[in-house]
């Protein structure tokens, strides 16, 4: 296969909280145009006045005549649909390129490998972590899986939305290392939140306690970029949903058999965020686990 990208638009499927920035920064990276769909009309809309995209009207049409094509969409299960039964297999471009960046399980592209091979089509799986405010900046951490060839193809694309791009393996090991990660960072803040309830059972002042934590071996993800801005502000507006977040960490004891023996304190951790994802109301925030914590607990962080 050719190692470029062939000459054509570029389709950017799903404009959601993180697809949005991510396919604003791509603008530029797509010289002959880029083509946007998302279900949501608002969503389209929010693209309709700027210059070189297309806003159209199915996934289809967005994928028509385009060299590649780039998915941020909420599973595995829709990204399948979209690629096969949505007709973007059948519309893309000879030789061009499919790059997945949704949180997909590992094992999502192996139904679709044969008719890939069939088109032609390189895939790479680049799942992303940062959050919208480093999609914002086209500052994500992008964990990207395929073969040498589709991960070089994709690179000039993948860099307009990310300064550190790990090729992590063969096509669906992107996915499990995005996985893992969310894995270990539902525990930490789970963990965080019990922390700063027993500063608070003890009197502590939870703010002060934060910025120790920050500068002291406790340090983490969440107690540096989550805790004062979502958490102890009650706003939980960090904009990655806890159902995202569950599905992810789930997916990541899902790919290894035995994986309650191997790891029993992640095995809690997914039991703890399907409690919140059952309990808490639809759409809440990832950081809202804290009050699913708070009730465990009897006590609040305010």
């Amino acid at each position: 296969m050719s190692t470029t990208v062939p000459a054509g638009p570029v389709a950017f499927i799903g404009l959601g909280h993180m697809g949005n920035p991510m396919a604003r920064n791509l603008i530029k990276a797509a010289p002959e145009g880029l083509r946007v769909f998302d279900t949501e009309a608002d969503a389209r809309a929010a693209f309709a006045a700027e210059p070189g995209v297309t806003v159209c009207a199915s996934a289809a049409e967005a994928a028509s005549g385009s060299a590649a094509v780039i998915m941020s969409l909420p599973n595995g299960k829709i990204v399948a649909s979209v690629l096969s039964e949505g007709g973007v297999l059948d519309r893309l471009k000879p030789g061009g390129l499919v790059i997945d960046m949704s949180s997909s399980a590992p094992g999502t592209y192996a139904p679709l490998l044969e008719h890939l091979g069939d088109k032609h089509l390189d895939i790479v799986d680049a799942p992303v972590s940062g959050g919208v405010a480093r999609a914002e900046t086209g500052a994500l951490s992008i964990m990207a899986g395929g073969t040498d060839e589709a991960i070089e193809r994709a690179m000039p694309l993948l860099e307009a939305m990310g300064t550190t791009i790990f090729h992590t393996g063969p096509l669906g090991s992107g996915q499990a290392t995005k996985a893992l990660n969310n894995l270990l960072s539902a525990g930490t803040l789970a963990l965080t939140v019990e922390t700063l309830l027993l500063g608070r059972k003890f009197g502590l002042d939870l703010d002060m306690l934060t910025d120790v934590l920050n500068v002291s071996t406790g340090r983490n993800n969440s107690t540096d970029k989550k805790i004062h801005q979502f958490v102890l502000s009650r706003s939980f507006a960090s904009g990655f949903a806890l159902a995202l977040m569950q599905k992810d960490i789930r997916t990541a004891l899902d790919m290894v058999e035995e994986s309650d023996e191997i790891a029993p304190l992640g095995a809690s951790v997914v039991a703890l965020w399907t409690e919140a994802a059952e309990e808490l109301e639809a759409g809440a925030d990832h950081t809202q686990i804290a009050e699913l914590i708070e009730r465990h607990a009897g006590l609040r962080l305010d």
